[in-house]
């Protein structure tokens, strides 16, 4: 157990350790270990090479932090409020309590500083990627000769649980693969995790893994040494490809007992043990929360540092906006999230006559926005052609031209949705990313996080129901929905032709304050009547009347609600019933999120309480409908697993059509019917 830094430093370095342990025992909660062993290389990175500014934490040039393994919280909350991001010594005293600004595990948006919500270990790693990944491309964009605006790093620190999960595999390929030249990632390599040593279920080489993956790798043998660590992330720096540099650290560094020891993981160290700590680190046993002035006034030195360097940027953005003042106004709206004016007015309107794939519509939606939101940047994990994502004559990004505005993920949906993230928190972008909706749940990990975390990133997933087809049901999607709506913050846009598709688009584009995911077809919807003129507003409303029952002023018999490929259905459905002299509203009900955000006033509009005979039609869960059917309603929907048959077929079987939902609807009003209505024919391929 040597201590290899200077003095000061090593004053500075314990008193990280000591107000994290401190913490985590008056909480009787959290992980006091990883920050003990973490806190040399922390204490390095954050004093001698990131460039921050705690009086101006967006900075637009700031280096980018991200703490992978966010269980060590409360490392990040002591660099924070001893560097001055206007955390208190009482914020730390709370640490984990109801109301705090230090909570658990880091929370973006929450305190200043803290860059990326983590603690679902490989998050912050492939939020790191997408970082780099915002940073060359705004660079490509914005730099010039001689003003080089956009020049700053993104540092992670990562823990064997992180890279452990299949999340870092997937994004740490595709870091090398696109040569980020910009990311150097610190791994806490202290061989122990929650169960006990790493070796129980971890034995390979990291280190040559990494090589294989095309990164730029170091080994630094002793985790307080803090002139190795120095050296290594200087190397980091030099070189053009992501790295990482493996420290070996000792979790629960000085504990007593628990040096070494998973039991240093997830709980307070215990009083005995925090003594012992303490002790072994030359400090008074019975100071808590104890903040040396010379260690506090050496932290501090951040503050002038970072307004120097603010200062420094803003005057070089001074004379770039001279020389380039339609690119400066430009950079300035990006950085600010703000939108160009009229930049929906470019969307198609689509005619009753014609009929397409909601996918296609997207994909029209997508390059008519590309022009006036150049901001719009995204791709597809392995099926751009079936997604229908590319941005027409928009490059490739790639290890050699940062400029271009498409990414081809690879078939690494998880580590996609990450990345997407950590674009969207890098600034400057709106980012989409697309696959099919079945493989949503490979990536939903990161789409909590989007939604936790208030992000504006947009999902593409098409193939959104047993109308797909032939590739069966491993392919056609049945739950997704249901799960991905009962999703908090998560806005869920199912549209019924391409008319609400492009409305779709303008609704997600211009939501700031959290994700949006878009749920398209396979096959070819028709242009339904009404839908040009009220599906603009309609969708971003989440629903609206599609079609009115006849009469003027009649109140109507029933309702028919239905999403996607299914309201052409409940349009047909109307027509029939009407000629039974059944009185039909046709609802078309896109988003249930924006429809609930709605005034009372706005929603009794659409569906009256007093109207309780009604049809809801939706190819997929019935999950969820009965908020919709009522007591008196009738649901149609899958709660079984799909076939494998051509698509028409498939929704043949399964009762998806106009006289089905006809036949259901005069039941509902003339015998009354209430609940799940099944399919006329159950899954050929059953367990």
């Amino acid at each position: 157990m040597t201590e290899v830094a200077g003095a000061l430093d090593q004053l500075a370095i314990d008193t990280i350790r000591t107000l994290s342990i401190d913490a985590v025992q008056k909480a009787n909660s959290g992980h006091p270990g990883a920050p003990m062993g973490m806190a040399p290389m922390a204490y390095t990175l954050w004093t001698r090479f990131l460039r921050h500014a705690p009086n101006d934490p967006h900075w637009p040039n700031r280096d980018r932090f991200v703490l992978s393994a966010g269980h060590a919280s409360m490392l990040l909350y002591s660099l924070l409020y001893l560097t001055g991001y206007g955390l208190t010594i009482e914020d730390i005293q709370s640490f984990r309590q109801w109301g705090s600004r230090t909570p658990g595990h880091p929370e973006h948006g929450l305190v200043p500083g803290v860059e990326a919500t983590t603690g679902p270990l490989g998050q912050g790693f492939a939020n790191a990627v997408g970082m780099a990944i915002a940073q060359g491309r705004l660079a490509a964009e914005f730099n010039k000769p001689g003003h080089d605006l956009i020049d700053h790093n993104i540092y992670a620190i990562c823990s064997d649980g992180d890279l452990q999960e299949g999340i870092t595999a997937e994004a740490a390929s595709l870091a090398g693969h696109l040569r980020l030249g910009k990311l150097i990632c610190l791994y806490d390599d202290n061989h122990i995790q929650l169960d006990g040593p790493t070796g129980m279920a971890f034995s390979e080489s990291v280190v040559d893994r990494f090589d294989a993956y095309g990164w730029h790798t170091q080994r630094v043998d002793d985790g307080n040494d803090t002139e190795a660590i120095g050296a290594a992330i200087a190397a980091a720096r030099a070189d053009d490809r992501p790295s990482l540099i493996a420290v070996r650290t000792h979790i629960g560094y000085g504990a007593p007992t628990k040096h070494d020891s998973s039991k240093s993981h997830g709980s307070a160290l215990g009083e005995d043990e925090v003594r012992g700590a303490k002790q072994f680190y030359g400090w008074d046993p019975d100071k808590h929360f104890y903040v040396p002035d010379e260690a506090l006034a050496h932290f501090r030195e951040a503050v002038p540092a970072g307004e120097k360097l603010v200062a420094e940027w803003r005057e070089q953005l001074a004379r770039y906006a001279v020389e380039f003042p339609a690119a400066a106004a430009e950079l300035d709206r990006r950085l600010n999230g703000r939108l160009a004016d009229g930049w929906a007015s470019s969307l198609k309107t689509y005619a009753v006559s014609e009929s397409l794939a909601t996918r296609i519509a997207s994909q029209q939606a997508i390059n008519s926005l590309a022009g006036p939101v150049p901001e719009l940047f995204g791709g597809s994990a392995d099926l751009s052609e079936s997604n229908m994502t590319d941005i027409g004559g928009g490059g490739l990004f790639n290890s050699s031209d940062a400029s271009g505005r498409n990414i081809r993920f690879g078939v690494r949906e998880h580590a996609m949705g990450s990345i997407c993230n950590g674009i969207a928190l890098h600034g400057g972008f709106i980012p989409y990313a697309a696959t099919f909706l079945v493989f949503s749940d490979y990536m939903r990990g990161a789409v909590r996080l989007a939604a936790l975390s208030c992000l504006r990133v947009i999902y593409v997933w098409t193939h959104d129901s047993v109308a797909l087809g032939e590739d069966g049901p491993t392919h056609q999607p049945i739950e997704q929905i249901a799960t991905l709506r009962a999703m908090p913050n998560l806005d869920v846009i199912r549209p019924g032709d391409p008319n609400e598709a492009a409305a779709a688009w303008a609704a997600s584009v211009g939501r700031a304050d959290g994700p949006t995911a878009l749920i398209l077809s396979r096959q070819k919807l028709p242009v339904l009547a009404g839908t040009a003129e009220n599906a603009r507003d309609g969708v971003a409303r989440g629903g609206y009347v599609l079609r009115e029952a006849s009469g003027t002023g009649a109140r109507p018999d029933l309702i028919l609600i239905a999403t996607g490929s299914e309201l052409q259905l409940a349009a047909g459905a109307a027509e029939a019933l009407e000629k039974d002299g059944i009185r039909t509203r046709v609802v078309s009900l896109p988003c249930w999120e924006r429809f609930e955000a709605q005034d009372a006033a706005y929603r009794e509009s659409i569906l009256p309480r007093a109207i309780g005979k009604r049809v809801t039609v939706e190819a997929g869960s019935p999950f969820g409908w009965e908020r919709y059917a009522g007591s008196e309603g009738a649901i149609v929907g899958i709660d079984h697993f799909g076939a494998s048959a051509p698509g028409d077929e498939v929704m043949l079987r399964f009762g998806f059509t106009v006289d089905r939902v006809a036949e259901i609807g005069r039941q509902v009003v003339r015998e009354g019917f209430s609940g799940h209505v099944p399919t006329t024919e159950p899954s050929p391929e059953t367990c």
